[in-house]
């Protein structure tokens, strides 16, 4: 991690302690400092690993779109957890890793397709407070990607927005789980230099 998180972490115990241990070490390779942090309640953990397993077995938005939307929603929002997690699943998942790579300069850079920079585009503006989408962008997400898709975007998007602020309110930051498997840096906007 990149910082002290503002919950401290406690010990993973008991089996269901062991269960989450072996589940991280087998899909990532360790255990996630955060799920020190969540373990303080359990219950809390446990209901939002499932509501976010279950959110990933939806199918009705093309999985590179599902991916740049939370990408572009944790980005939005600050979390470089999910921003880092996100990569790392795209990777795993036999997605687009060069464009997923990208998607934290979506704006500028030019491998996205109009339909890819509405889905972004859709996704920050639900990730403002208030939300910002339009009636216009929604139509044209409408056309591209149907109700369902469209219904299922949205959805998306607030599962990522509970689950990055979350993140960044308690101090979680990435733990560097591209780096683990070998990808890239992701790519950083020029403008992010000029703000800084």
């Amino acid at each position: 991690m990149t910082g002290d998180t503002r919950v401290p972490l406690t010990e993973i115990n008991g089996v269901f302690g062991a269960l989450v241990k072996f589940a991280a070490r087998k899909k990532m390779g360790f255990v996630p400092k955060s799920v020190g942090v969540l373990w303080h309640h359990k219950s809390v953990m446990k209901d939002a690993m499932g509501i976010g397993g279950k959110v990933e077995k939806w199918g009705e938005l093309d999985q590179n779109l599902a991916s740049y939307a939370a990408m572009a929603a944790a980005a939005t929002i600050g979390c470089s957890f999910c921003l880092d997690f996100n990569y790392f699943m795209a990777h795993d998942r036999g997605l687009n890793e060069a464009k997923a790579r990208e998607v934290p300069r979506w704006r500028e850079a030019p491998v996205f397709t109009a339909t890819e920079r509405r889905v972004m585009e859709y996704a920050e503006a639900e990730s403002q407070t208030p939300p910002a989408v339009t009636d216009e962008l929604s139509d044209a997400l409408l056309a591209d990607l149907g109700p369902a898709a469209l219904v299922e975007l949205a959805a998306r998007v607030a599962f990522m927005n509970m689950s990055a602020r979350m993140n960044v309110a308690l101090g979680i930051h990435s733990e560097q789980f591209a780096d683990a498997c070998g990808l890239p840096p992701l790519a950083v906007p020029s403008t992010a230099s000029d703000t800084a």
